[in-house]
């Protein structure tokens, strides 16, 4: 498994290029913005793009998927229902830019060569946001933040949601690669000792 992080848009979204390295197979989790960096990143990687992944609708996540979609027509894209349709807006843009939108939901996988992708739904930043885990990773969107977590004030926004979600996301067995949607990456066990709000979810404050 390789991962590659390309930080874009005006907001620094990371957008990662996740690859099965004995295929050859790649997703693309996350493009927000600078679509023609992402894909010269495909190119020089030769990547064959199966999937475009989604962890939430918000534009700093989303804004570049319609160009690629354009140039990877093979790459099927996914996102959770509570973020894909009628929202609309500055906010959540891709309703109704993008056609053949694909949805998961808590506990589908999907296979990228030798590696299997799994679904947890954890609203509270959004209604529809998701966590991916893969092997010992998790691409915690904007749930789960190094010392921190997604803001809940803005539309589909819940605090005692995004709690939920993080009390489960602290509930893990054994320890993960955290690889958030902004910022550094962390480790799970790190944010389970330091991440106010974890420990808040958590009662261990």
């Amino acid at each position: 498994m390789k991962i590659e992080i390309m930080q874009v848009g005006e907001l620094g979204t990371n957008c990662y290029i996740l690859t099965d390295e004995s295929t050859g197979l790649g997703a693309v989790i996350d493009p927000g913005a600078d679509a023609q960096r992402i894909m010269a990143r495909i190119k020089a990687d030769k990547l064959d793009v199966r999937y475009i992944l989604l962890t939430h609708g918000h534009y700093d996540h989303t804004t570049a998927v319609p160009e690629l979609a354009a140039q990877l027509p093979d790459a099927r894209i996914y996102i959770h229902q509570g973020d894909a349709n009628g929202a609309g807006g500055r906010l959540f843009p891709l309703a109704g830019q993008v056609e053949d939108l694909l949805l998961y939901d808590e506990g589908d996988t999907l296979e990228l060569g030798g590696l299997t992708i799994q679904v947890m739904h954890t609203p509270g930043h959004s209604t529809g946001s998701v966590v991916l885990k893969v092997e010992n990773v998790l691409f915690t969107g904007d749930t789960l933040f190094a010392g921190s977590c997604g803001r809940t004030d803005l539309r589909g926004g819940s605090y005692e949601q995004i709690m939920a979600s993080l009390k489960r996301l602290g509930e893990l067995e054994g320890d993960f690669h955290v690889l958030p949607g902004h910022d550094v990456s962390s480790t799970l066990e790190r944010e389970r000792q330091t991440n106010y709000y974890m420990k808040e979810a958590m009662g261990r404050r």
